[in-house]
């Protein structure tokens, strides 16, 4: 179960998502929580979700910019247009959105309530405790302006939400997860990421437990004794939130080496380019299966199948199918909608009872962990960039400025 809080510098990024990218982000995502719900069912997808470094690599292998803010949107969108398509056979559903779609979440709740049977008052309460929470007994400067909550039909769900600083340019995101809350006051987060500000407010930390007591008997205090007592503890911090699965995102918009594991990565692309062409069909059952269409599966396979520990560098991600900013490089849309195509059919194949298709994308994930510890190749960063765009051309590489 994934528990852990933790929290990431987010850069505000403006602009718009093009239609190209995101209609295959919408296809891609709904493929991708589709195996996952095949794989594993719908809790996992719950807590997949409520893992912010999981959460941020699906939005670098989904073509997003790997490191922003936008990516929380973008991916958001694009997952409630294609799960929602879907609803009654995935048993999931997303409500809420960005502004004034957030605030037509308990109208969406109850609705889904009423055709599910299940308890609307309390979700619709667990929705507006999880943004109170966040914007209330949290106080570290931003705003929420986006609260999606994705709903079960079991009555499991989990929240996505993020808040904005204007005055710094940056966001902070912050997930949750029913399976995980003991308790909406005291530690409730499965976790948060954002821009990382020092010491803040938090009175939903467990150790602030007498500060919350204080705060309710204060409540019923005349007015100056409690201006008294805030002269007494003028300055003082209460308690402070410390998360323990952070994924620092930088400013910097084009990604280094610095920001990837290159051992990591080296796994990948020697899965990739050092297997035999004669190869693919035996891996994949696949014929005419290209290499660089593999390294894009290698990389969907792992937000798959990988554990919590294989999502602390989201920008490994963005070499599957690049950025729409053109960072790492442009992306790929021929190679993309490979992609698409082929988990679309081990989708398809698996619910007829057929497990080859998706045994070989689990056997892709297998042979790179293979690589990876048994050879440990380094990537060789620049020349992978290097490769990348001067077959840009080929594989359909766009970006959001070609528009």
């Amino acid at each position: 179960m994934i528990k852990q809080t933790g929290h990431a510098d987010l850069p505000l990024h403006h602009g718009v998502v093009p239609k190209w990218l995101a209609d295959r982000m919408m296809l891609l995502g709904t493929e991708i929580i589709q195996t996952l719900l095949l794989e594993y069912g719908k809790k996992e997808v719950l807590c997949r979700l409520s893992d912010p470094l999981w959460f941020q690599s699906l939005g670098a292998v989904l073509g997003m910019d790997w490191h922003s803010s936008g990516i929380t949107t973008s991916v958001m969108y694009a997952l409630k247009r294609g799960i929602n398509s879907h609803a009654r056979e995935f048993g999931l559903c997303i409500c809420g959105g960005r502004g004034k779609y957030s605030r037509k979440t308990p109208e969406e709740l109850l609705y889904l309530s009423d055709k599910t049977g299940l308890d609307g008052d309390a979700l619709v309460r667990a929705s507006k405790l999880c943004a109170k929470v966040d914007n209330t007994a949290v106080q570290d400067g931003f705003q929420l302006y986006q609260h999606n909550f994705i709903l079960s039909d079991e009555g499991d769900w989990a929240v996505v939400q993020q808040g904005m600083n204007a005055s710094l340019k940056t966001a902070r995101r912050y997930h949750w997860c029913s399976a995980s809350v003991r308790s909406f006051v005291e530690n409730p987060h499965s976790g948060v990421t954002g821009e990382s500000m020092g010491q803040i407010l938090n009175l939903a930390d467990a150790s602030a437990s007498d500060t919350r007591k204080s705060v309710l008997s204060l409540a019923t205090e005349k007015p100056d004794r409690i201006v008294n007592e805030i002269k007494l503890i003028s300055g003082e911090q209460l308690s402070l939130f410390d998360g323990s699965r952070n994924c620092i995102m930088p400013s910097h918009h084009e990604v280094r080496a610095e920001d990837v594991d290159l051992k990591r990565l080296g796994g990948v692309l020697a899965a990739s380019y050092e297997t035999q062409p004669e190869d693919f069909e035996s891996l994949l059952l696949t014929p005419g299966l290209g290499p660089r269409t593999l390294q894009s599966l290698t990389l969907v396979s792992e937000v798959i199948y990988g554990t919590p520990s294989r999502f602390t560098d989201p920008a490994r991600f963005s070499f599957a199918h690049g950025g729409k900013d053109g960072h790492p490089f442009p992306v790929p849309t021929r190679i993309y909608d490979e992609s698409i195509r082929i988990l679309g059919e081990s989708i398809e194949r698996s619910k007829l009872g057929y497990s080859d298709k998706s045994e070989c994308l689990r056997r892709l994930h297998s042979t790179a962990l293979e690589i990876e510890r048994n050879c440990a190749p380094e990537a060789d960063f620049d020349r992978i960039i290097a490769h990348e765009n001067e077959n840009s051309k080929e594989w359909g590489g766009r970006t959001c400025y070609d528009d």
